[in-house]
């Protein structure tokens, strides 16, 4: 009997570690997501200004 509940409390830690990790993974997904979308509109503003195409920001200044 205390041999099963011991079992039964460790089945039960790894699925709750289980559960954490796939959490933290979602995280990090987003994350990463969110950097790249950022870096490509970073990557667009820097290719209109050397392209020459920067009609905006002349007229604002």
């Amino acid at each position: 009997m205390k041999e099963n509940k011991i079992q039964n409390k460790n089945n039960e830690t790894k699925i709750k570690e289980e559960v954490r990790t796939k959490k933290q993974n979602g995280i990090t997904l987003i994350a990463l997501v969110i950097t790249i979308i950022v870096l490509l509109i970073l990557a667009g503003v820097g290719i209109a200004m050397l392209s020459g195409e920067n009609r905006n920001i002349r007229a604002s200044q």
